[in-house]
């Protein structure tokens, strides 16, 4: 009757070097993946909002959170690991004052995407995957391109006359920045006041004209 060391040691088995069939499987992935961000960051994003500030971070999160996940891929915790990765980054919209809402949203879009072409396995189908990111893209394209309303924009300005920003003073404010700027403003954000400087950091929102685009 063999010992109860031996019967560990059958257990115990040593991970592969090199699996040819993983390796495939993890460069399609990979490869696939980069397509789907790259479309829709460089073909989908910058043409409507003109933000080169936030490449390197859309890249660099997808790359993260596929790289992670397919490697944690074969243990039990990758539902946990996924709701959890979305969990911590949720914070981020509410510790990063300077990150517009649909600069975010494309942020949880990158990483919802690794997590998406990371985590197959036997239940889900390539078809599936090939399903689901091909709905992203489409639903990004309609409501990027062809959305039937004007599209907002914003900027980040200093602004100097001070006494505007007070709330009875909200329609001298928009009126002031549509001259001075000749943009069509319709909203304003109030950030950070330096009273030692009489600043204003403030972000205002207006509708782009088509020749713009």
């Amino acid at each position: 009757m063999p010992s109860i060391s031996v019967l560990m040691l059958q257990a115990i088995t040593a991970p592969q070097f090199f699996n040819s069939a993983e390796l495939i499987d993890f460069f399609a992935r990979f490869a696939f993946n980069f397509f789907i961000v790259y479309v829709i960051i460089r073909w989908l994003y910058y043409p409507v909002h003109k933000n080169k500030d936030y490449f390197f971070t859309y890249f660099l999160f997808n790359l993260i959170i596929f790289l992670l996940c397919y490697m944690m891929k074969n243990t039990q915790l990758e539902i946990g690991v996924a709701f959890g990765l979305f969990a911590v980054f949720s914070v981020l919209r509410y510790r990063t004052l300077n990150v517009s809402v649909v600069d975010m949203a494309y942020l949880f879009l990158v990483i919802s995407i690794g997590v998406i072409n990371s985590l197959g396995n036997q239940n889900v189908s390539i078809v599936q995957v090939l399903a689901a990111n091909l709905m992203i893209v489409v639903i990004i394209f309609v409501m990027e391109k062809r959305w039937l309303v004007r599209h907002a924009s914003e900027k980040v300005v200093e602004y100097e006359k001070i006494e505007n920003i007070r709330p009875e003073n909200y329609g001298k404010l928009l009126e002031d920045l549509k001259e001075r700027t000749g943009l069509d403003v319709h909203r304003v954000e109030i950030g950070r006041v330096d009273f030692t400087r009489d600043t204003a950091t403030i972000r205002i929102f207006y509708f782009e004209n088509k020749q713009e685009h």
